[in-house]
C-alpha cells in the first residue's frame, strides 16, 4: 500500500493550497481517509476525515470553515482544500487510510499512513 502526498509549500497567510493523496495497493473506495498534521515540536493531530462514499466528513474545529476534505474514488485520490491559511497551520500534512467502523479523529485506528507534505505559512 503507498499513499503519496503531494501539493505542500510555502504560501503567505491568508493564501489557499490543494493537498492531494494518491493511493495504490488498496480497494481505495472500501477505505475512510484522513489528513492530520504535525507541527514542530507538536504532536500529530486529526484535521480532516471522510468516509469511503464521501457521506460523512469531519473537521477539527481549528479547520472548519476555512478546510473542506473531498476523494474521487475513479482517481483513487484524497483531497484537502485549504483556504484562509494562518501561520498556525504551519506543519507536514499526512494522508491515511482507515478500514471504515473505527474514529475517524483517532490517529491510532488508521491502518495505511503517507509519508507527508510540508505546508508552511509565513505571515
Amino acid at each position: 500500500v503507498q499513499l503519496q502526498a503531494s501539493g505542500g509549500g510555502l504560501v503567505q497567510a491568508g493564501d489557499s493550497l490543494r493537498l492531494s493523496c494518491a493511493a495504490s495497493g488498496l480497494t481505495f473506495n472500501t477505505y475512510a481517509m484522513g489528513w492530520f498534521r504535525q507541527a514542530p515540536g507538536e504532536e500529530r493531530e486529526f484535521v480532516a476525515a471522510i468516509s469511503r462514499g464521501g457521506r460523512t466528513i469531519d473537521y477539527a474545529d481549528s479547520v472548519k470553515g476555512r478546510f473542506t476534505i473531498s476523494r474521487d474514488n475513479a482517481k483513487n485520490t484524497v483531497y484537502l482544500q485549504m483556504s484562509s491559511l494562518k501561520p498556525e497551520d504551519t506543519a507536514v500534512y499526512y494522508c491515511a487510510a482507515q478500514v471504515p467502523g473505527r474514529p475517524m479523529r483517532v490517529g491510532a485506528m488508521f491502518d495505511y499512513w503517507g509519508q507527508g507534505t510540508l505546508v508552511t505559512v509565513s505571515s
